[in-house]
C-alpha cells in the first residue's frame, strides 16, 4: 500500500483537530495553588500538583470514561492481541470488567477518603511509613519507564509500518540485532509528542486528549471490525479450533485454570492500584462522578473492546495465514480499508498511541514529585519545571529500549509476563495495608522485595531455566499469597501483630488516619 495525498491530508487532519479541540477545552484552565490539610492540622501550598496531576478535581464522568478507556487501549491491545490471531486474548478484556468493578466500589472510594493524590499516599496513611510508599512508586516507575513506555512506542510504529507497507529494511543494534530502524525513527516521533501533551498540558489535557481520540479509535475500531468480517463473509469455516476457543490449553497463552488464579489479581492490581489508571478516577469532584465514569468504562470494555481485539486478528489468519511478528493487524487494516479510511485510522492509532504514552508519563511524573521528591529532596517543589525533566528522563530512557521489544514474538505476552515482577508484589502491599492496621513497615517491604526476587526466578522471564513449571499467571498468584503471608508473619515475629482493620477502611463514617 502506498502513501497518497488524501492519506496523508485526512491523517494530518484528524491529528490537528484533536489537539485544536483539547486546546480549545482547556485553554480556560487556570494553574492556580492548591492547598492541602495535613495531619498535624497546618495547610500545605502543594504547588499546584492537585491541579496539575488531579485536574483540579473537575473531570465530569464522560472524561474519566473516555481516558480510562484510551490509557488501556492502545497498541499493545490492538496490534499485541490481534496479533496472535486467536480469540483467547480476549479474556484479558472481559476479565478487565470484574477490575473496574473493584475498583468503582472497592478502592476509589477508600482513595477519596484518604484524599489522596497518587495511589501509593494511600499506603504511607495506612502504614505510617513513607519508605513503603517510596519503594512501591519506585516499582511502579520501573515498570513504566522498562516496560509500558517503550512497549507502546514499538506497538505504534510497528502498526504504522505493516498498514502502510513502508519497508526500511534492518540495521544492526548492539544487545538487540537486527531493527527496522523505522521503528525507532517513529518512536522518537511518537514520544516527542506525546510527551508535549503530559508535559505541558497535565492531567486535564491528557484526559482531554483522550475522550476525543477515543471517540474516533473506537468508531473505526467497529468499522474496521465488520469489514474484515464481510471479506470473509462472516465464514470462519477453515480455521483452527483452537484459534477460536476460549477455553485455553495449558500450553496456550491464557490456560482456562488461570482465570481463577493469577488473572483476577492481575485485574486488581492493573485497574484498581496502578496510578496510571486510577488517577483519572481520583480527578473528579465527588466519588459518584468517578464511579460513573468507571462503570461507563466497564461497560465499553464489556461491549465493545473484546470484539475488536480479536475478530480481526482471527480474519487475518484466514486471510494470509499465521503472520509474524505482530504485523497481522497492520497489514490487515493497510489491504481493507479505502483510502481515506485509512488515513483516518492511522490517525486514531497515532492519537492512541499519545494518549496511552502521555497518560503514563504524566502519572510516572506524579509519583516522582509527591513521593519521592517531596518526602525526600525538596518538600514544595516547582510541580511544573520538576515534572518536565522528570518526563524528559523518562522518555529518553524508554527510547533506549524500544529494540527490546522489537526483537520479541509476542508483544502483549512479553509486556504481561514482565510486569508480573511487579505487579503482584506491589498489589500485596495495598492488600496488607488495606485490610490490617498495625502491620510492620519493614516487615511489608520485605514482603515485597522477597516477591520481585521468587518471580524473578521462578519464572525467568527475561529466557532460560526457570525455578517453577507452571504458567506465569499461576506463578503470579503464588508471589502474591506468598508476599502477603511473609509480611503478616515477619510483622508477628517483630513484635507488631497486624490487627484486622478492614471495617474502619471501607467504612463511610470513619476519618482517614
Amino acid at each position: 500500500m502506498e502513501l497518497d495525498i488524501v492519506q496523508i491530508g485526512v491523517f494530518l487532519g484528524l491529528t490537528a483537530l484533536i489537539g485544536f479541540l483539547t486546546y480549545w477545552y482547556c485553554r480556560g484552565a487556570r494553574d492556580t495553588p492548591s492547598l492541602t490539610a495535613r495531619e498535624d492540622g497546618t495547610v500545605h501550598d502543594d504547588g499546584g500538583e492537585k491541579d496539575y496531576f488531579l485536574a483540579g478535581g473537575g473531570l465530569a464522568w464522560y472524561f474519566v470514561a473516555g481516558s480510562i478507556t484510551l490509557t488501556n487501549l492502545s497498541t499493545d491491545q490492538l496490534v499485541g492481541m490481534n496479533g496472535n490471531q486467536m480469540a483467547l486474548l480476549a479474556w484479558w478484556e472481559l476479565a478487565a470488567v470484574v477490575g473496574l468493578l473493584m475498583l468503582t466500589f472497592v478502592f476509589i472510594p477508600i482513595y477519596y477518603k484518604y484524599n489522596c493524590t497518587t495511589t501509593t499516599e494511600l499506603l504511607e496513611r495506612r502504614y505510617r511509613n513513607k519508605h513503603i510508599r517510596a519503594l512501591i512508586s519506585v516499582l511502579f516507575l520501573l515498570g513504566n519507564i522498562i516496560i509500558f513506555l517503550p512497549a507502546i512506542l514499538y506497538g505504534g510504529s510497528q502498526f504504522m509500518i505493516s498498514m502502510f507497507d513502508l519497508g526500511g529494511g534492518t540495521v544492526d543494534v548492539p544487545g538487540f540485532g537486527a531493527i527496522n530502524p523505522l521503528i525507532l525513527f517513529l518512536s522518537l516521533i511518537f514520544a516527542v509528542i506525546g510527551s508535549a501533551y503530559a508535559i505541558f498540558g497535565g492531567l486535564r489535557a491528557v484526559a482531554v486528549s483522550d475522550t476525543f481520540s477515543g471517540v474516533l479509535l473506537l468508531s473505526l475500531g467497529v468499522a474496521i471490525t465488520i469489514i474484515a468480517l464481510n471479506a470473509i463473509g462472516w465464514d470462519f469455516s477453515g480455521i483452527p479450533p483452537e484459534r477460536l476457543t476460549l477455553i485455553g490449553g495449558e500450553d496456550s497463552p491464557i490456560p482456562f485454570g488461570t482465570l481463577f488464579t493469577g488473572m483476577i489479581f492481575i485485574q486488581m492490581f492493573y485497574w484498581s492500584t496502578n496510578q496510571t489508571i486510577t488517577q483519572r478516577a481520583m480527578a473528579s469532584p465527588t466519588v459518584k462522578e468517578a464511579q460513573k465514569g468507571i462503570l461507563t468504562a466497564a461497560a465499553i470494555r464489556l461491549l465493545i473492546i473484546p470484539p475488536i481485539i480479536v475478530l480481526p486478528g482471527i480474519v487475518a489468519f484466514k486471510l494470509y495465514g499465521r503472520v509474524p511478528g505482530d504485523q497481522a493487524y497492520g497489514q490487515l487494516v493497510g489491504d481493507l480499508l479505502p483510502t481515506f479510511l485509512s488515513g483516518a485510522f492511522a490517525a486514531a492509532i497515532f492519537a492512541a498511541v499519545l494518549t496511552t504514552f502521555n497518560s503514563i508519563l504524566n502519572a510516572s511524573a506524579a509519583l516522582w514529585v509527591c513521593d519521592i521528591h517531596e518526602s525526600y529532596i525538596d518538600d514544595r517543589p516547582n510541580v511544573k519545571r520538576l515534572s518536565f525533566w522528570v518526563s524528559i528522563v523518562m522518555v529518553l530512557l524508554s527510547l533506549l529500549l524500544v529494540p527490546f521489544f522489537a526483537t520479541q514474538e509476542s508483544l502483549i505476552n512479553t509486556v504481561q509476563q514482565l510486569y508480573g515482577l511487579l505487579s503482584m508484589p506491589i498489589l500485596s502491599a495495598f492488600i496488607v495495608g488495606i485490610l490490617f492496621r498495625n502491620t510492620s513497615p519493614i516487615a511489608m517491604i520485605i514482603g515485597v522485595v522477597v516477591g520481585v526476587f521468587f518471580y524473578g526466578v521462578a519464572t525467568n522471564p527475561f529466557g532460560g531455566a526457570r525455578l517453577i513449571d507452571l504458567h506465569y499467571i499461576h506463578v503470579m498468584a503464588m508471589t502474591l499469597i506468598g508476599s502477603v503471608g511473609l509480611a503478616l508473619l515477619l510483622s508477628t515475629i517483630m513484635g507488631q501483630r497486624p490487627v484486622w482493620d478492614a471495617h474502619n477502611v471501607f467504612s463511610k463514617n470513619t476519618a482517614a488516619a
